[in-house]
C-alpha cells in the first residue's frame, strides 16, 4: 500500500488521487500495448471494465463491508464530492453515445449520409472536450475547492481517542516502491495483452468477457483494498475519492488520451463502445449516482451494487461472440463500428 504511505505526507486528498492514478497504471499500460498491436476492442473493454468495476464492484463491496463493519453507527460522507465525480461521468458517457447516435442516425436513413471518419473526428474532438474537463477537475480538486475532497471526521463515541495510523515508510522509499511496481506492471500487462486471444480460446469465454470483466478485477486490486480498509475505519470520503476518482481518472482521462494515442500512431480507436456497451456504462453510472444522493451509506447500498455489477458480468458471460469473427480489433484498418457481429 505505498500509496497510503505517500498519503501520510501529502494528505488525504494527494493521496486519494495518487491511489487512484497508480491504481490505473495497469489500464494505462494495456491499452498502449493494445493500440500498438491494433486490438482497439482490447482496449475498449478493458476501459469499459475498469470503470464499471470502480463504480461497481470496488465501491459495492466497500460500503457493504463498511456497513457490515460499522453497525449502528452513523456513515457520512462528503455529498458534493460525490456530486462533482458524477457529474464528470455523466459528461463521459455523453460523449460515448454522441459517436454511437450518429452512426445510428446515419443508418436510419433519416439524416444525411455520415461516413465513418466523421464519427472518428467526432471521438477525437470530444477527447479533447474530455482532456480540458479532467484539467479543470484536477485545478478544481486540488486549487479552488480543495476543502470539499478533505475527509469528514467521525466522532468516536468511546472513551479512547482513535489510534492514528502511522507512516512506516519515508516519502522516497513510497515513490521508489510506486515506481517499482509501475514497472512490473508493465512487464505484466505486456504478457496479459500477448495471451488474452489464447487465453479467450483455452478457456471458451468471450474476449469482451475477459477483458470486462476479468482483467479490471485482477487490475483493481490494489484500489479496491484500500477503498475497503478506508470503509471498514468509516471514512467513507477516502473510499470514494479511490472508486469514483479512479472510474473518473479512466473515463475523463485515459479513455480520451488513448483515443488520441492511437490517432498519433494511426488506429482507428474512437468513442464508439456499441450500445450493449454504453448502455451498461450509462445505468452503472445512473445506479452509483442515485445511491450516493443523500449523503450516507449503509450496507444495503454496497449490496445492491454488487448485484448490479454481478448481473452486467452474467450479461457480458453470455455473449460469447466477438466482433470481426474473433478478430478482436487486430486490423486497424477495421471500421470500430463493427466490432461485434
Amino acid at each position: 500500500m505505498c500509496c497510503r504511505q505517500v498519503a501520510f505526507y501529502t494528505g488525504p486528498t494527494v493521496g486519494g488521487l495518487l491511489n487512484a492514478t497508480f491504481g490505473n497504471v495497469t489500464e494505462v499500460i494495456i491499452a498502449i500495448f493494445a493500440l500498438y498491436e491494433g486490438k482497439v476492442v482490447v482496449v475498449k473493454c478493458s476501459l469499459l471494465g475498469s470503470i464499471l468495476s470502480n463504480l461497481l464492484l470496488v465501491l459495492g463491496t466497500s460500503l457493504f463491508l463498511g456497513g457490515l463493519a460499522n453497525l449502528g453507527t452513523e456513515q457520512p460522507y462528503d455529498r458534493m464530492q460525490a456530486d462533482v465525480s458524477t457529474g464528470l461521468l455523466i459528461l463521459g458517457v455523453l460523449c460515448h453515445s454522441l459517436p454511437l447516435m450518429l452512426r445510428y442516425a446515419e443508418s436510419s436513413g433519416k439524416h444525411a449520409v455520415v461516413s465513418w471518419d466523421a464519427g472518428l473526428e467526432l471521438s477525437r474532438a470530444c477527447s479533447v472536450v474530455m482532456l480540458l474537463a479532467y484539467v479543470a477537475y484536477l485545478f478544481f480538486q486540488l486549487k479552488t475547492h480543495r476543502q470539499l475532497f478533505e475527509p469528514q471526521e467521525v466522532e468516536d463515541d468511546g472513551d479512547d481517542s482513535v489510534s492514528q495510523d502511522e507512516a512506516v515508510l519515508g516519502f522516497p522509499s513510497a515513490m521508489i516502491w510506486l515506481g517499482v511496481v509501475t514497472l512490473m506492471t508493465a512487464v505484466l500487462s505486456e504478457f496479459v495483452v500477448s495471451t488474452i486471444e489464447a487465453a479467450s480460446k483455452s478457456w471458451e469465454l468471450s474476449v469482451s468477457f475477459i477483458s470486462i470483466i476479468l482483467i479490471p478485477i485482477v487490475g483493481n486490486a490494489a484500489e479496491h483494498a484500500g477503498a475497503v480498509i478506508f470503509a471498514f475505519k468509516n471514512k467513507l470520503d477516502i473510499t470514494l475519492g479511490v472508486s469514483l476518482g479512479s472510474a473518473t481518472q479512466i473515463s475523463m482521462f485515459v479513455v480520451p488520451l488513448s483515443v488520441l494515442v492511437g490517432w498519433i500512431m494511426g488506429v482507428p480507436m474512437d468513442l464508439d463502445f456499441n450500445l450493449l456497451e454504453t448502455g451498461s456504462l450509462f445505468l452503472a453510472i445512473f445506479v452509483t449516482t442515485f445511491t450516493l444522493q443523500d449523503g450516507s451509506s449503509h450496507y444495503l447500498k454496497g449490496l445492491l451494487l454488487l448485484f448490479c455489477y454481478v448481473v452486467i458480468a452474467i450479461c457480458f458471460f453470455v455473449l460469447r461472440q466477438c466482433a470481426n469473427g474473433g478478430n478482436d480489433g487486430v486490423n486497424p484498418g477495421v471500421a470500430s463500428n463493427t466490432w461485434r457481429i
